[in-house]
């Protein structure tokens, strides 16, 4: 079988009425796609997808349908794709990208340095970097192609990309991708306190099923989509250690990386460091080893 599309990270195949959707070991990095594999990566990032897909079910409907690859064709009952596979409901993507804010930072906060709002939306005054929000912001922005990067939008921007691509719906649409993401953000962070673990901040991406309903769909609140801190330690005032990719785009653009996008490639220490962070935060959450 052949990939019908294939991302930065994951590859997807056609399997008649449902999808395989195949989290790889790549890493990307500013959206360019690194030289290195990290072992285990894709195994956390199916699995974690896998964890909040069932905890938040009572919110809104995902495309889960089993990571079992004894559900799949033959050609996935291999080592290669065992535990980095999902079968999931195949809909049609809408084309925002639909990001949470809960704390400031990133280029959240570079914003905020500059006119005291994040995507146009006014802050209060005088918050630190890694300062918690009143309350958690939606920051949509479009979707790009490999190799472009995301434009951050406003709500009302959103709401225009919808209509055009489905008209007499864009209101609704927008609002209901607000609403959605907001109340998933808001209960996982919450749980994932009580586990130790901060989401500063994340991104979801929604579909419509065969019925016209929005579904939650691709990855969730995984350490490639999101911001993990250490609620242990956390302290307002500087960025905060990670357990997500962070680590390594911040090796990436430190004195130490003097290579183009095209050359980056991560030394083994930053790369086993990389991997112990998202299998701690997968175990953190979880409570079960991989």
């Amino acid at each position: 079988m052949k990939p019908v599309k294939e991302g930065k990270v994951r590859e997807i195949y056609d399997n008649g009425d449902s999808l395989i959707m195949v989290a790889t070991d790549r890493i990307s990095c500013y959206d360019v796609i690194l030289k290195n594999k990290i072992s285990k990566k894709g195994t956390v990032l199916t699995q974690m997808s896998k964890f909040w897909f069932d905890f938040t079910k009572d919110i809104l409907p995902n495309h889960m349908i089993s990571v079992d690859v004894k559900d799949m064709p033959e050609f996935f009952q291999n080592p290669e794709y065992e535990g980095k596979s999902m079968m999931c409901k195949k809909l049609t993507m809408l084309p925002v990208e639909c990001i949470v804010r809960g704390y400031i930072t990133g280029s959240g906060w570079a914003s905020y340095k500059e006119n005291g709002t994040v995507c146009g939306i006014k802050l209060p005054e005088g918050l630190k970097e890694s300062d918690k929000l009143p309350e958690a912001i939606y920051t949509p922005s479009t979707k790009a192609e490999i190799g472009d990067h995301d434009e951050n939008i406003s709500f009302e921007k959103s709401v225009e990309i919808l209509e055009k691509q489905f008209p007499g719906k864009g209101q609704e649409y927008g609002e209901k991708l607000r609403d959605c993401t907001l109340a998933l953000y808001n209960k996982c962070a919450d749980y994932a306190l009580t586990k130790g673990i901060i989401i500063a901040d994340t991104k979801f991406e929604f579909g419509l099923d065969e019925n016209g309903n929005i579904v939650l769909g691709d990855e969730m609140l995984t350490p490639d989509s999101s911001r993990f801190w250490p609620a242990d330690g956390y302290e307002p005032g500087h960025g905060q250690p990670s357990f997500d990719k962070q680590f390594a785009r911040d090796w990436l653009k430190s004195d130490e990386n003097k290579n183009a996008p095209e050359n980056w490639e991560l030394p083994q220490d930053i790369v086993d460091k990389t991997i112990d962070k998202y299998l701690s935060a997968y175990e953190m959450l979880t409570g079960e080893k991989l």
